[in-house]
């Protein structure tokens, strides 16, 4: 596959089909990471780095604890894996709070304790097996959802979320209700 970027379209052959694709936006994210005199060759080195996002946006990034042990881990870093169950996470919110405001109801408060679950895929590779989702939102206002109409807002803003839609993670939403 070839695709060449010009003005916003993406064109290439596929096969023997003409692809054409609309290009929405470019982002960037920069990674630097620095050796800083440590026993590299020995595979015992630091692995935190500095990812550096378009917004200007600087967070300390390092390897999972879990994958890499301390202190060549830095626990109190991102890891690619939180960063990935929070891009879960954050897509759905924004997409569920953009669906509730359509829909009229006054969302006050939007949480979720989400959780990644690594493991072994069926081709026997380490990944992200699942991502469930665990919101809790408060509304206000003369109109409150049903929980019927959550559980389809939460369906709609997994539809529509751009990185679910980019992984073959699973990706499991569990709301938490409020009584009334």
């Amino acid at each position: 596959m070839m695709y060449r970027e010009a003005q916003g379209v993406s064109t290439g052959f596929c096969g023997l089909h003409y692809v054409r694709k609309q290009i929405m936006a470019h982002y960037t994210a920069e990674v630097l990471w620095l050796q800083s005199e440590q026993d590299f060759l020995s595979n015992r080195y630091s692995r935190k780095h500095l990812l550096r996002f378009d917004g200007g946006v600087k967070v300390a990034g390092s390897s999972s604890p879990h994958v890499v042990p301390l202190p060549m881990s830095d626990a109190a870093a991102i890891d690619p894996e939180e960063a990935f169950v929070a891009s879960l996470s954050s897509c759905h919110m924004l997409w569920f709070l953009s669906i509730a405001a359509k829909h009229k109801f006054c969302v006050d408060r939007y949480s979720d304790a989400a959780v990644g679950v690594m493991g072994n895929n069926a081709e026997g590779k380490m990944a992200m097996l699942t991502v469930t989702l665990k919101p809790e939102i408060q509304f206000s206002g003369e109109r409150v959802p049903t929980p019927q109409q959550i559980e389809n807002m939460h369906h709609d803003a997994h539809e529509e979320c751009f990185i679910a839609n980019s992984v073959r993670t699973e990706v499991i939403c569990e709301p938490v209700y409020f009584p009334s």
